[in-house]
């Protein structure tokens, strides 16, 4: 899953539920953003559901989704985590769980089956969410004296900045949030903009 500067991820959990031929699929997607919180997740629906025949899941974290993993629980490899993910990425997000918890309901699925009940419980839970846009930023400080306050407004206002914080003391300084698509442009303008200086944060 490729991004420029931004990226996708859940606006906070949601949940769906599927039967098929007598299997009961209950589908849990979660905003997540290290391992740790997958694991407390995982670790509250195997409190929930402790006699489910599988908890089965799947995740991508980071802005890039640059780590992903797909577990399948016991159930056939390929037939579950795996379009649980594809779910995750048709869907454009990140930094996103999806647990798919089964009940056997007696009667054999097949590898289709099984690919079509756990990749379509997991897309009704992620379809049943709202979906927000995060920036990719990098931070910079500028620093100037105090009557240098109107360059340093001079230097951000062609580029999408969000200014994260001002400091006044011995002068005036500036943490910025630059997206990342403006960054090398800043930096060209910022090494052009003396006597400010600029360093990043």
């Amino acid at each position: 899953m490729l991004f420029d500067d931004s990226y996708w991820e859940l606006e906070g959990p949601t949940e769906a539920q599927l039967r098929e031929k007598g299997s009961r699929f209950f589908a849990y997607a979660y905003p997540v953003h290290s391992e740790a919180e997958i694991k407390e997740h995982l670790a509250a629906l195997r409190l929930k559901y402790p006699d489910a025949t599988h908890h089965v899941y799947a995740y991508s974290l980071g802005p890039s989704g640059e780590a992903q993993r797909a577990n399948d629980d016991g159930e056939p490899s390929g037939s579950s985590a795996r379009p649980i993910l594809r779910a995750i990425l048709s869907a454009g997000l990140t930094n996103t769980l999806v647990v798919v918890v089964r009940y056997f309901g007696g009667t054999l699925l097949g590898i289709p089956g099984l690919i079509a009940s756990y990749g379509g419980a997991a897309q009704m839970a992620l379809e049943a969410g709202n979906k927000q846009e995060r920036l990719i930023e990098d931070d910079f400080w500028i620093r100037g004296e105090y009557e240098q306050e109107q360059a340093i407004h001079l230097l951000l206002r062609p580029f999408s900045v969000r200014i994260v914080d001002r400091q006044y003391d011995s002068g005036v300084a500036y943490r910025v949030a630059v997206r990342r698509s403006d960054t090398l442009r800043f930096e060209k303008a910022a090494a052009a903009s003396y006597p400010l200086r600029v360093k990043n944060a």
